[in-house]
């Protein structure tokens, strides 16, 4: 058997690169982790594709605030939800946030009102839903497209999918 040391040579010296990129993205997930729950949302993109995210919620004001600020890197499947108690114009920016992001304004019932794609990291524009909407979900920039999520599609999450499902309040079928 012949063994390329060129090749094992270069091998070895990317081992520690790769271990530094994973440290930083566990590093990552571990600040969002203590800061953060996390759940499943599942996206219907249309009626023959649902994609799975991990998701960070961020319900209260102080995570709302804080958001992906400082964040530099992020899973393809994770993503962070925004969570408010009543449906109502929503307004993003990217300040501090290092990563651009597809950012999706869902109704209460989980259905999609627009989606800016691709956000400028550091940004001070403001980024808009178009109706009045409970969820925000920001997602890696080109995941929406790549996806074909868009207005037509759906945030299934804890009380929106007992909603959408023919399910009543506490989640038992309708009589």
């Amino acid at each position: 058997m012949h063994i390329n040391s060129d090749k094992l040579q270069l091998t070895a010296r990317r081992w520690p690169l790769l271990l530094l990129m994973l440290a930083c993205q566990a590093g990552a997930d571990e600040a969002l982790d203590a800061a953060f729950e996390r759940d499943v949302l599942i996206i219907e993109a249309s009626r023959f594709a649902c994609y799975r995210f991990d998701v960070w919620l961020a319900v209260d004001r102080a995570q709302q605030m804080r958001g992906l600020m400082h964040v530099r890197e992020m899973t393809d499947t994770s993503g962070m939800l925004f969570v408010y108690d009543s449906a109502d114009y929503r307004s993003m920016w990217m300040k501090n946030t290092f990563i651009a992001l597809d950012i999706a304004f869902a109704r209460a019932d989980g259905s999609i009102a627009n989606i800016i794609a691709n956000t400028e990291p550091q940004s001070l524009q403001s980024i808009s839903s178009t109706d009045a909407v409970m969820y925000v979900l920001e997602l890696n920039a080109g995941t929406a497209g790549r996806l074909s999520i868009d207005e037509n599609s759906r945030l299934l999450w804890g009380p929106v999918f007992a909603k959408g499902s023919g399910n009543d309040e506490r989640g038992d079928p309708g009589s």
